[in-house]
C-alpha cells in the first residue's frame, strides 16, 4: 500500500521584511505606471525611477532563489527546481494574460488605433501564447508598442526572470563565491557601460524581440539577479532597528529622485541608476535580511505586501493600458485625471487581493500536491 507523504523539500521561512518591500515597491511600479501618463518624455516623469523597481526585484529574485534552493541540489534534480519555479510562476501569468484579453478592445482608439484592427482570434491568439512566457516577435504585435506580451506589458521581467533560473540552474549553482564573484564583476562593468556610455543614460526598456530591447534586457538582469546570489552566499547581512521603515524609505528615495542632467550629460544620470543598483540595492537588501520584525500589525502588513507584490505587478497593466488611452483620447486634465488614479490603485490591489486568494493560492496547492508530493 502506498501513501503520499509531504514533498521532501520543506518550505523554509519567509524573510519577512524582504517581503514587505516587495509589495512597497510593486505599489509604487502602480502609482509610477499612473503618473507616467502625465509625464512628457524620460527626462520629465513624476517619480523619475520608478521603472528601477524591476531591477530591485531581480536583486531580491536571485537574493530567494539562493536561500530557497542553494543547499538542496543534493536532494532534487533540475526538474524539481523547474516545477517548483513554474507552480510559483505560471499560475499567475496565466491569469495576467487573461485580464489583458478582457480589456484589451476597451483600449482602441487615437493612441493604439491597431487595437480596433485586431480581430478577436489574433487576440486570442496572443493570449493563449502569453500562458506559455513564449516572446512575440514584433510582427505579432497588436497593440503598437512593440512588446513581447502585448496584452500584459510587465510580463517582460518575467520572461527574464524565466531565463535567470534556467541560467543559475544549469550553470551558475555550480560556481563558488569567487568564481560567482568574478561574474558579478563583469556583469556590473556591462551595467555601468550602458548606463554611462550608452544611448539613454538609464535602463528603460527590455521588452521588444530585438537586438536592442534584448541587449537591454539583458543588462538589467544579469548583475542584478546574480549579484543577490552572491549576496545570500556571502552571509553578511546587516543589523538595524526598524528595517523595514528605513529600507522602505531608502527604495522611496531612490524611486523618487528626479532625473538628473539632460539630454547632453546621459552620463550623469547613468551614475546615478549604476550606484543604486550595483550598491544601494543591495545594502537594502542586507539591511532588510538582517532586520526583524516584531509588532504584530507590522507581521500582518509586510505579509500582506508580500502575497499582493507578484499579483499587482504581473495583472495591474490592463488598467494602466486603458487609463492611458482614456486619458490620451479624451484629453483629461490631470487633477481629474488623478483622482480616477488613485481609484486604479485601489482597484489593482483588490483585484490582485481576489486573484491571490480565490485564484492563485488554491491553484498552486493543487499543483503541489499533484506534482511535488512524493509516494512513499
Amino acid at each position: 500500500m502506498t501513501s503520499k507523504t509531504p514533498a521532501y523539500l520543506e518550505t523554509k521561512n519567509h524573510y519577512e521584511i524582504l517581503d514587505g518591500l516587495r509589495g512597497v515597491a510593486a505599489i509604487i511600479v502602480v502609482i509610477f505606471h499612473v503618473l507616467e501618463t502625465y509625464s512628457g518624455t524620460r527626462f520629465k516623469q513624476i517619480i523619475n525611477h520608478g521603472y528601477l523597481a524591476v531591477d530591485f526585484f531581480f536583486l531580491l529574485s536571485g537574493f530567494v532563489v539562493a536561500y530557497a534552493y542553494d543547499d538542496r541540489w543534493g536532494k532534487m534534480t533540475q526538474w524539481d527546481f523547474y516545477k517548483r519555479r513554474l507552480i510559483r510562476l505560471q499560475p499567475m501569468v496565466i491569469m495576467g494574460s487573461i485580464i489583458g484579453a478582457i480589456f484589451f478592445y476597451t483600449q482602441g482608439g487615437a493612441l493604439w488605433p491597431l487595437i480596433n484592427q485586431t480581430q478577436v482570434w489574433h487576440m486570442l491568439l496572443v493570449m493563449l501564447v502569453g500562458f506559455t512566457m513564449l516572446p512575440l516577435p514584433i510582427s505579432m504585435d497588436i497593440r503598437g508598442w512593440q512588446e513581447m506580451h502585448p496584452l500584459n506589458g510587465p510580463a517582460w521581467s518575467l520572461f527574464f526572470e524565466y531565463v535567470a533560473n534556467i541560467l543559475y540552474a544549469l550553470v551558475f549553482r555550480r560556481f563558488s563565491k569567487k568564481v560567482l564573484g568574478v561574474f558579478v564583476v563583469i556583469f556590473a562593468a556591462m551595467l555601468v557601460r550602458y548606463l554611462v556610455w550608452g544611448p539613454t543614460g538609464d535602463v528603460i526598456g527590455g521588452w521588444s524581440i530585438n537586438a536592442e530591447q534584448l541587449n537591454i534586457g539583458f543588462t538589467r538582469l544579469l548583475y542584478p539577479f546574480f549579484a543577490g546570489i552572491l549576496l545570500c552566499r556571502m552571509g553578511k547581512l546587516i543589523h538595524v532597528k526598524n528595517a523595514f521603515t528605513v529600507c522602505s524609505l531608502l527604495l522611496i528615495v531612490v524611486f523618487f529622485i528626479p532625473r538628473i542632467g539632460d539630454e547632453h550629460t546621459l552620463w550623469m544620470n547613468g551614475l546615478y541608476e549604476s550606484f543604486s543598483i550595483i550598491l544601494v540595492f543591495p545594502l537594502i537588501v542586507a539591511l532588510g535580511a538582517g532586520g526583524h520584525i516584531t509588532g504584530g500589525f507590522a507581521k500582518k502588513a509586510c505579509k500582506f505586501l508580500g502575497d499582493i507584490s507578484y499579483p499587482i505587478y504581473i495583472t495591474h497593466y490592463a488598467l494602466i493600458y486603458t487609463y492611458t488611452a482614456w486619458v490620451s483620447d479624451d484629453k483629461i486634465p490631470m487633477d481629474y485625471g488623478m483622482q480616477i488614479g488613485a481609484l486604479l490603485v485601489i482597484a489593482a490591489v483588490a483585484i490582485a487581493w481576489v486573484c491571490l486568494k480565490f485564484y492563485d493560492e488554491p491553484v498552486r496547492e493543487w499543483l503541489r500536491k499533484r506534482y511535488l508530493v512524493k509516494k512513499a
